[in-house]
């Protein structure tokens, strides 16, 4: 193992390790579903980052359905989960896929719903207009002061459908070993982990498009280039804007997997009861509460709550 400042360097000798290391397939495996449940898992991550605007023109495409589809795609993975552990023919991998679907349900509803007040305020499921509609008023504008209760229902249902700690559940080593995980090796065992962080990224850099005015500045532009003198419309002040806004949005990110970190150190792990009564008796009923109030905010004040 690498110490000192090349301890940076021990990732990649694990990953390295991993793409050399022999790939094992249990003798009374079902081989097709242990073979295609990794691919189920990391496939849909990758394709949801298809609706991420990192800028105002940094996007791969602007679906007017991107919300949505993001949500459909992350429905996905569990089944992934649940075909790897059944297909590995060991009874902790098989209790870790059932868990990764038992959870998956209980918190995907909440999330969905946090979700659906943000489009409701918005009128629109494209992540790009979400952004624009916090935009003009430059931190005042985020919508986390417009739905506090839906962002801490969304960053906690998100860890959740990361399977972060305190809610790793599926793959407990204390008590599952390593869940469906356990019969995997070599590159299919890394395509569980690669999942599992670049779908906490993706939940980072939605939170921070979603409640965190994505790529818009604290202070908006415009201000910035009255208070100075400038005028906003030259070239160079764009350029100056585009490159603070994709600064923006993965400073916003890396703050909240920054905090996702701190949980994992500090939060210990919850029991299995424990989180589903947390998805379904406890977050399940304040954020329908609060679509409902969201719903009543607009129709009475359509101004302030993108009527």
């Amino acid at each position: 193992e690498f110490a000192g400042p090349l301890g940076v360097l021990q990732p990649v000798a694990d990953g390295l390790k991993l793409v050399f290391k022999e790939d094992i397939t249990p003798a009374n495996a079902d081989s097709i579903l242990f073979t295609v449940g990794p691919i189920i898992v990391v496939l849909p991550v990758f394709i949801s980052y298809l609706i991420v605007p990192f800028g105002q023109n940094l996007v791969i495409t602007n679906i007017n359905t991107g919300v949505f589809l993001w949500i459909a795609f992350s429905s996905i993975v569990p089944i992934g989960l649940l075909m790897s552990g059944y297909a590995s023919n060991n009874k902790y991998s098989l209790i870790g896929g059932l868990r990764a679907a038992a959870q998956s349900i209980s918190y995907e509803i909440p999330l969905a719903l946090s979700v659906l007040a943000i489009v409701m305020m918005s009128n629109s499921l494209s992540t790009i207009d979400i952004v624009h509609q916090q935009s003009e008023y430059g931190i005042l504008s985020w919508n986390i002061w417009r739905q506090p209760v839906g962002f801490v229902i969304f960053w906690i249902a998100s860890l959740a459908e990361c399977e972060r700690l305190p809610f790793d559940l599926p793959e407990a080593e204390e008590e599952l070993v390593a869940g469906y995980q356990t019969e995997y090796s070599g590159m299919k065992f890394a395509l569980f982990y690669i999942a599992s962080y670049v779908n906490l990224v993706l939940a980072a850099l939605l939170v921070a498009i979603l409640y965190l005015g994505g790529w818009s500045s604290p202070i908006p532009i415009e201000l910035l280039s009255n208070a100075l003198g400038v005028d906003p419309t030259t070239s160079w002040v764009q350029v100056v804007d585009a490159s603070l806004g994709i600064a923006m949005t993965v400073l916003k990110a890396y703050f909240l997997v920054f905090l996702a970190i701190i949980t994992r150190w500090t939060v210990p792990r919850v029991r299995i009861d424990q989180l589903l009564d947390l998805g379904w008796k406890f977050m399940l009923p304040i954020a329908l509460a609060n679509l409902l109030i969201t719903a009543a905010l607009k129709l009475a004040f359509p101004t302030a709550f993108g009527g």
